[in-house]
């Protein structure tokens, strides 16, 4: 008998207060089971300077790197940098291209790019973009999550 594929939804934003300054991420794992009953994780955490764009990498990271066995996964984000990243193929570029992109400039943040990639394989993955702050209600929850992980960073 066949096993099917978990399928598993992940949305994640990120936060940074200044660019760089305090920043962090909000992740929520959402799994549905063959009853119907819903299986939900949040994760969040702050880092004391980073940038917009790596939390907003991270978050995806993050909740990648908690899947234990092969899934389909549906990574919903406000981040057109991420989801572009994949959904207009920039990655196999910037990687046939030795991490260059278009410009012949390096590729910034090479290393959570990498990480994205190493934590992503074994899994099909699905990038979709929603407008942020426009009230799709995981993308705000991942938002209060990773605005209170960048606050906690900051000390305040």
């Amino acid at each position: 008998m066949e096993e099917t594929i978990t399928e598993v939804t992940l949305y994640s934003d990120g936060s940074s207060r200044g660019n760089p300054g305090p920043g962090g991420y909000g992740t929520i794992l959402r799994y549905i089971d063959k009853k119907g009953e819903v299986f939900e994780r949040e994760y969040s955490e702050g880092f004391p300077e980073t940038t917009n764009n790596r939390m907003e990498i991270m978050g995806v990271i993050a909740g990648l790197e908690k899947l234990n066995k092969p899934c389909r996964v549906n990574i919903i984000s406000d981040s057109q940098y991420v989801v572009n990243a994949f959904n207009k193929n920039w990655i196999e570029s910037w990687q046939r291209n030795n991490w260059r992109g278009s410009d012949k400039k390096p590729v910034k943040n090479v290393d959570l790019w990498q990480r994205l990639l190493k934590a992503a394989e074994g899994h099909e993955l699905l990038f979709t973009w929603v407008r942020g702050h426009n009230g799709h209600e995981e993308n705000e929850r991942c938002d209060r999550l990773a605005t209170a992980a960048a606050d906690r960073a900051a000390g305040t």
